[in-house]
């Protein structure tokens, strides 16, 4: 199915999003932003999708934003247009948080807007031959998805400037190394490694999933003292789940765990 330049496609409780502007290197402009922002909606309100994947038709994954396209409404202050209330923001900047896993499957070009979609996901796959920059410097303006909130906290600060002021590219080796990337794999089978890992993911108890998730964003925004505070209190609230009496008893009869949310 297609919704507004992202295709979304439901395998069983993954559910997939492809960046479909091809004609275009799958560059970002409102119709897509719109789009990913309505797909990102309706997996996290959906109880069926337990984890997600974000690729991209064709050769590239994004040239990122369509300046064309988009600096006029961002010059007169209406760049959050394709957010609507209440729907998720894929950048997590702009809207809803979402409180599902996403993972991002990679290949060719994968500019500005595209590693910012990659530092607000939970998990990259990139194939051996993707390349990166973050080249907003070189076009007189900077990040805005968030580059500046999350590369130095990820790379460190040396190495998020180093990308930062320069524009330069860098590989999907490089990627790895600065911790972009979590996984490198030859082009051609990013996608279906993501799907592989999305499909592990979505196996595991829901609850305990996006229990890990908020645990770990508390503590990247508030802080291990305040993070810390909450863990016995939701591992009471786990213990209590039908999910977690499974969890046991599939241990102790050596089977897979079959768990439903609850």
């Amino acid at each position: 199915m297609s919704t507004g330049r992202i295709t979304t496609e439901a395998r069983g409780h993954v559910f997939l999003m492809g960046i479909d502007r091809t004609a275009k290197m799958n560059s970002f402009d409102i119709a897509m932003l719109q789009g990913l922002t309505a797909a990102y909606t309706e997996y996290e309100r959906n109880d069926e999708y337990r984890a997600a994947v974000v690729y991209a038709h064709g050769d590239h994954f994004t040239a990122g934003l369509d300046l064309a396209n988009v600096a006029p409404l961002f010059a007169s202050g209406q760049g959050k247009t394709w957010v609507s209330e209440g729907h998720v923001d894929p950048w997590g900047l702009y809207g809803a948080v979402r409180s599902k896993p996403v993972i991002v499957a990679v290949q060719g070009r994968c500019l500005t807007l595209g590693i910012e979609l990659i530092l607000a996901s939970d998990i990259c796959v990139a194939a051996d031959n993707a390349r990166f920059a973050q080249i907003e410097i070189k076009r007189g303006i900077f990040p805005f998805g968030g580059a500046t909130l999350r590369m130095p906290e990820r790379f460190g600060w040396g190495n998020a400037m180093r990308y930062l002021l320069t524009g330069d590219e860098f590989d999907a080796a490089e990627g790895h190394r600065l911790g972009l990337v979590q996984e490198v794999v030859p082009a051609g089978q990013q996608l279906e490694r993501a799907v592989a890992l999305a499909e592990t993911v979505a196996a595991q108890a829901p609850l305990a999933v996006r229990a890990t998730l908020a645990s770990a964003r508390q503590t990247l925004a508030q802080g291990p003292e305040v993070a810390a505070r909450a863990l016995l209190p939701e591992l009471q609230h786990l213990m209590k789940t039908d999910d977690a009496r499974e969890g046991l008893m599939s241990f102790l009869e050596r089977r897979a765990a079959r768990f439903t949310g609850k």
